[in-house]
């Protein structure tokens, strides 16, 4: 009997939850053929098609929606034996820093996970923009960080890459113009840089029509159909869905984000990053049906 192999999962839950090969394929961060490969080695393994031609994409067989559970379920067992195994008689502290993308997804399911198996070990949590994250990782506060990567570091443990997509109200915007109302998180900000770069480079004309210091005040413009903004599949909940192609609006890049660590941090901060690097593209993604991220109007 052939068993599965848990990077296989991994990638098909990449493709359930991105939508397409191209964007598990920046979730696991391997070339397109590679996932190709991938697929075709599991479904090899389950004996039947779990990918079928649909549109201009791929869609799932009836296997291949029977799978989504026991992948999930799987990849969560492997987790928590792992977690146990490191767990079992650590104590301390571990100081935490992540922007609000990972602190409202993904990040909740995995320390859940990590208090259960660290009983003894206290966590602090602090929420804030990359660039403050980064300096108090460097002063010593933080053992562990999850900020936006703008240049390869070398306390960088893993790197999760998500493609950045066009958001707005599910209800559209409040009012069109010529002009692109956009709404924007106040510099220094990576999707911001990347949103007006990309408009410049198409010659598309825009406006800043909210600016915010928080992901809370940014929510609340795209919500009301002020304007759109940038970011990734994270943002997209409670309202906001991803535009409509009629906005014909600018390709744009991946984002990337990086787990760095303490280079003197202690085995339970090297436990708990090694669990960010291997699970946090995927993780709680199950949350956030692919529904949630449909063209609005």
């Amino acid at each position: 009997m052939q068993m599965f192999d848990p990077d296989l999962l991994k990638t098909f839950l990449a493709f359930v939850d991105g939508g397409s090969l191209a964007r598990a394929a920046s979730i696991v961060g391997r070339s397109p053929s590679a996932v190709t490969a991938q697929m075709q080695r599991l479904e090899d393994v389950v004996g039947e098609p779990l990918l079928v031609p649909q549109g201009r994409g791929r869609g799932l067989t009836p296997a291949g929606e029977d799978l989504i559970v026991h992948a999930r379920r799987i990849l969560a067992a492997h987790r928590e034996a792992w977690l146990a195994l490191k767990g079992a008689h650590a104590d301390g502290r571990v100081a935490i820093g992540t922007t609000q993308d990972f602190a409202d997804s993904g990040l909740p399911q995995l320390l859940r996970a990590f208090a259960v198996s660290h009983p003894r070990v206290r966590i602090e949590l602090r929420v804030g923009r990359s660039a403050e994250l980064a300096q108090a990782l460097q002063a010593g506060i933080l053992d562990l960080a999850i900020a936006m990567r703008q240049v390869p570091t070398r306390d960088e443990v893993g790197v999760l890459k998500e493609p950045m997509i066009w958001l707005c109200s599910q209800n559209g915007l409040a009012t069109r113009h010529d002009e692109l109302p956009l709404a924007l998180l106040d510099p220094h900000c990576g999707f911001r840089e990347a949103a007006t770069s990309a408009l410049d480079a198409a010659g598309r004309r825009y406006r800043i029509a909210a600016g915010s210091a928080s992901l809370a005040g940014l929510r609340t413009a795209v919500h009301a159909g002020i304007a759109l903004t940038l970011r990734t599949a994270r943002f997209a909940h409670s309202g906001i869905v991803e535009a409509p192609r009629d906005l014909d609006l600018p390709p744009v890049p991946v984002a990337e984000f990086a787990v760095r660590l303490r280079e003197d941090a202690d085995r339970p901060a090297q436990d708990l990053a090694a669990l960010f690097s291997g699970n946090l593209a995927l993780a709680n993604r199950a949350s956030k049906e692919k529904a949630d991220l449909a063209v609005g109007f």
